[in-house]
């Protein structure tokens, strides 16, 4: 139990190619509201808040308009119940934004949130405990998808980041509960997705960074297609100097992957597709929070230094042509961004990516940390919670979780 205040009003989205829970009739019903819970937790609270604050419109919306409000959703990947793996944080994060009451069920199902369910009186909300603590939740099992929809008349998913999988809290319950519709962050995400892969070829710019080159291959043949320029820090650039035979000392090279480098660099030379990539970078002789930073000012990197970071003339290269693109993606750091002393050159991009009007995209935890940090998200234009489901959005694939709500790809 959380203290009650008076809960503020929400704002009406922009218009959706799927039913919008602002369609709905929510008056002394009850709804089952899947949300994006997965927030970085430490001593017992959440230290990044994006999650939370992104599901506070739909959340509101519910409320005001007098639903019992069911919340759902998952934090971590726990095998079981793991109390470290509580909602009992995104609760009262939640409570703290709202100023209102929250009731948490000790478990996802079963006699306890069945009861207080029931008992649940207009504009209260009930959370459930962790979806995942019941294995039924990932294996999108019938039996557990029927219990979830047992609490509720309507489905509301909120949670884009969890539509890249047949969950039963995403798809399983949709074949109980005819009355559906999508949350305002939800449509939101959708919608600025449409509005990136709609984005003219001409001054588009794609940031590309990330600790394994292996996760970004996908992304990368995908925006070879619709971005003018791919500026590639981090994994990626240090794999594609490896691949043009640059010396990159003790930085780690994923040398299974030098020929995919290679026929990467080599499609977008094909497309006509700038490729920017370090000419500098800070090194360390050791990879650690702490370590001394060295200025390479050249491309080759000395043998026993490890990059960890791009250079000032680097960070003067990629910040120039970002700050004179039109559209601007970014996923990935470019560096140790994790680390202070090694954060300038991930910090340098989200400014640039904030910088005069454009339409910027940011996706990932290390971008939108960087974000956060350097206290520019009110001026980029979607900060992006997607996740995986937003990468395999962007690659062409179709979300189970979407179709579950009748969307279909060019809606």
């Amino acid at each position: 139990m959380y203290p009650s205040h008076p809960v503020s009003t929400s704002k009406n989205p922009r218009k959706s190619a799927l039913p919008l829970v602002d369609t709905l009739e929510l008056a002394g019903k009850r709804v089952f509201l899947r949300v994006d819970l997965d927030a970085p937790v430490e001593n017992g609270k959440i230290v990044d808040d994006t999650r939370i604050r992104a599901a506070l419109p739909t959340i509101k919306h519910c409320l005001e308009r007098g639903a019992r409000l069911i919340l759902a959703g998952h934090m971590g990947r726990p095998k079981g119940v793991e109390p470290a793996c509580s909602l009992v944080p995104a609760g009262d994060a939640i409570a703290g934004h709202l100023k209102t009451e929250i009731l948490l069920a000790d478990d996802p199902v079963g006699d306890g949130p069945t009861k207080l369910a029931r008992e649940l009186r207009d504009g209260q909300i009930l959370m459930l405990e962790n979806l995942r603590f019941n294995e039924g939740e990932e294996k999108n099992d019938d039996a557990f998808a029927r219990q979830l929809a047992a609490f509720a008349e309507i489905f509301v998913n909120d949670a884009f980041g969890a539509c890249h999988r047949p969950f039963a809290s995403t798809t399983g319950i949709t074949t109980q509960l005819k009355t559906r519709a999508a949350g305002f962050q939800l449509a939101e995400e959708l919608d600025a997705l449409g509005r990136l892969l709609a984005a003219p070829k001409a001054d588009f710019v794609a940031v590309l960074g990330g600790t394994r080159f292996a996760d970004e291959i996908s992304l990368f043949e995908r925006m070879v297609g619709r971005a003018e320029t791919i500026v590639a820090g981090g994994a990626l650039g240090h794999m594609f100097l490896a691949a043009q035979g640059k010396r990159l000392g003790a930085t780690p090279i994923e040398t299974g992957h030098l020929r995919t480098a290679v026929e990467l660099l080599s499609a977008a030379q094909k497309r006509g597709v700038e490729v920017l990539l370090p000419v500098d970078h800070l090194a360390a002789e050791r990879a650690e929070a702490d370590a001394a930073s060295i200025h390479v000012p050249e491309t080759d990197i000395p043998a026993g230094l490890i990059a960890l970071d791009i250079g000032p003339r680097t960070q003067s290269a990629f910040r120039g042509r970002i700050e004179a693109a039109r559209t601007v993606f970014w996923h990935g750091a470019l560096g140790a961004a994790g680390w202070s002393r090694f954060a300038t050159g991930t910090h340098t991009v989200g400014r640039a990516a904030a910088a005069n009007d454009r339409f910027a995209f940011v996706l990932g935890d290390d971008a939108l940390r960087a974000v956060s940090e350097t206290g520019v998200g009110a001026r980029i234009s979607h900060l992006s919670t997607g996740g995986a489901a937003s990468l395999e959005f962007i690659e062409g694939r179709d979300l189970p979780g979407l179709t579950a709500l009748g969307w279909k790809r060019g809606t």
